[in-house]
C-alpha cells in the first residue's frame, strides 16, 4: 500500500501521546502541538512504512545515516552476538575490549592521510565537540594558550552542543541560545552559484574565498587561531560542493599560519560521495577527522575523532603532566555499537557498497539534472549519492523565498502525499538515499519528487 491510504485508529492514540510527552528536534514546537507527528512503524530496504501501512521511499536515509537501509539482518545479528558476549564495557581508566580495539584499527587503516589514533563518542556532535577540546588541550600543551579560536563557515553544520552549534554557520541554530560563543569565527559559505560575482569564474571565486580567509586570519592574529573546521561537502546546509580548487588554496594558508584542519566527515564518510571519505574526493590529508552516522549505518549510535600521531604525542605528554586526559562519555566505544560498526564496514567491503554508489551516481545526477528546467529550480547539485535542488521564486534573479512564504516545509509535506520522505535545507530540497538504492528506485524517487514539485508549483501560481 503506497502513499496515504486510510487511517489507523492507533495512529491517533500515538499522536496524542507524542504531543503529550515528546520534544522533537529541529521542529516548530508550537506547530507540532497542533499538527502532531509523522509516526514510522517499520522499514524495509530503502522504504519506511507508517502505521497505516503507507509506504515511502526514504530519500534522506533518515538523517544521512541509514546507509544500508532500514532492516539489516547482519547488523541485528552482530548486535545480538555482542550482547550475548559482553553487553557493556567502557574505555575509562585504561579498560578496553576487543570490539573497540579492532574498530579503531580498521578506522586507521581506512583513514586518509596520517591519522593514527581514535577517540570514540556517540554522535557527530560529540565527535566534533571532542575535536574542539582536543585542539585546545593540544595548543595548551604546546605553550600557546592564546591559540584557541576556531574558524567555521557560514552554511556549515557541525552539531547541536553549545560548542558545535556555535561552529555551525546556520543562524537559526543560534537564535534564542545566545550563540555563537566568542571563540568561533565564521567565513563565507563556498557556494559559487549563490555568492559568485557576475563574470567571476569558479576558480576566481575560490581564490577570493582563500584571500578572504587569510585576511581574517591576519586580522584576528594567527597566534589566536587554533583550527579551521569544514565538511568536505556541506551537507545539512544544502549539499554545497566547493568551487574548483577551493581546498588546494585553503590548506596551504592554514599550514602557513600553523592552523589545524579538522575534516568533519560525519555525513560524507563511508561512501556517500563515491569514495570512502569526502577528503578523498579533494585529496585532503586532515590533522583531525570526525566521523559517525554511516559508521554503523544508523543502527547504533557511535562516532569517532581521529588524529595524527603528532597531535596524540603532544596530548599524551600533557596528560602525563596533568595526571589524566579527562575527556570521555559513558558509552564511548560501547561494545555493541563497535561490533555493529565493524560489521557495517565488513558489509561495505564485501558487497562493494562504494562501487555500487559509483555505479548509481551518474543515474542519480542525470536524474536530478533533468529538474534544471523546472520553474521552481535554480540550481542542481549532486555528487555520489547526495544531491540538492535549489528552489527559487525567480530563476533569472536567483531570488529565494521569504520566511513567511518558505517553500521547503511545503515541499516536505507535499512529498509525503506522493510517497516520498525528504527534507529541506532553507530553500533547497536535499536528497541522500540509502547507499543500497537501485536504479529503479532512483527513478521512482525522482518521479515522486517531480510530481511533488509540479503540485507545489501549481499551488504557488494559483
Amino acid at each position: 500500500m503506497d502513499h496515504l491510504s486510510g487511517t489507523n485508529p492507533l495512529s491517533n492514540s500515538l499522536r496524542d501521546r507524542d504531543i503529550g510527552h515528546l520534544i522533537h528536534l529541529g521542529t516548530n514546537l508550537a506547530a507540532h502541538q497542533q499538527d502532531g507527528p509523522f509516526v514510522i512503524a517499520r522499514g524495509e530496504g530503502v522504504h519506511i512504512f507508517d502505521e497505516a501501512g503507507n509506504r515511502y521511499i526514504e530519500a534522506m536515509s533518515g538523517l544521512w545515516c541509514a546507509s544500508l537501509g532500514f532492516n539489516v539482518p547482519r547488523l541485528r545479528d552482530a548486535a545480538a552476538r555482542q550482547i550475548d558476549t559482553l553487553a557493556y564495557s567502557h574505555l575509562f581508566f585504561s579498560r578496553s575490549h576487543d570490539q573497540a580495539i579492532q574498530l579503531a584499527e580498521k578506522l586507521v587503516e581506512l583513514a586518509p592521510g596520517n591519522l593514527k589514533k581514535v577517540l570514540f563518542s556517540n554522535s557527530g556532535s560529540e565527535a566534533n565537540d571532542a575535536a574542539i577540546k582536543l585542539v585546545w588541550y593540544y595548543q595548551n600543551a604546546r605553550g600557546l594558550p592564546e591559540k584557541k579560536k576556531i574558524i567555521g563557515r557560514m552554511g556549515g553544520y557541525h552539531g547541536t552542543t553549545i560548542a558545535t552549534a556555535s561552529l555551525s554557520g546556520i543562524p537559526t541554530m543560534h537564535r534564542g541560545y545566545d550563540l555563537p560563543l566568542s571563540f568561533v569565527e565564521h567565513v563565507d559559505c563556498p557556494h559559487y552559484w549563490k555568492y559568485g560575482l557576475p563574470g567571476e569564474s569558479e576558480e576566481a571565486y575560490a581564490q577570493r574565498l582563500a584571500e578572504d580567509l587569510e585576511a581574517r586570519i591576519l586580522r584576528e592574529g594567527a597566534h589566536t587561531i587554533a583550527a579551521f573546521i569544514a565538511e568536505p561537502i556541506i551537507g545539512s546546509g544544502g549539499v554545497i560542493i566547493p568551487p574548483k580548487g577551493y581546498f588546494d588554496l585553503i590548506l596551504p594558508i592554514l599550514k602557513r599560519h600553523d592552523i589545524l584542519f579538522i575534516a568533519d566527515e560525519i555525513i560524507c564518510g563511508f561512501g556517500r560521495t563515491g569514495e570512502w571519505w569526502g577528503c578523498d574526493v579533494f585529496g585532503i590529508n586532515p590533522d583531525i577527522l570526525t566521523c559517525g552516522k554511516q559508521l554503523a549505518a544508523g543502527v547504533q549510535p557511535i562516532s569517532a575523532t581521529l588524529m595524527t600521531e603528532e597531535i596524540f604525542d603532544t596530548v599524551s605528554r600533557q596528560s602525563a603532566e596533568i595526571g589524566a586526559f579527562w575527556h570521555g562519555v559513558t558509552h564511548a566505544g560501547h561494545p555493541v555499537c563497535a561490533a555493529v560498526a565493524r560489521e557495517t564496514i565488513s558489509i561495505y567491503e564485501e558487497e562493494d557498497t562504494i562501487g555500487h554508489v559509483r555505479a548509481m551516481a551518474p543515474i542519480f545526477k542525470q536524474g536530478l539534472e533533468a529538474f534544471a528546467s523546472h520553474p521552481l529550480v535554480g540550481e542542481v547539485r549532486a555528487i555520489g549519492l547526495m544531491g540538492a535542488l535549489q528552489l527559487v521564486s525567480d530563476k533569472a534573479s536567483k531570488a529565494g523565498f521569504l520566511p513567511k512564504t518558505a517553500i521547503g516545509p511545503v515541499v516536505r509535506k507535499s512529498a509525503l502525499a506522493h510517497g516520498l520522505a525528504l527534507r529541506e535545507a532553507g530553500d533547497a530540497v536535499v536528497l541522500s538515499p540509502p547507499l543500497i538504492i537501485s536504479a529503479d528506485e532512483i527513478h521512482a524517487m525522482l518521479d515522486r519528487l517531480r510530481a511533488t514539485l509540479d503540485q507545489v508549483y501549481s499551488e504557488q501560481t494559483l
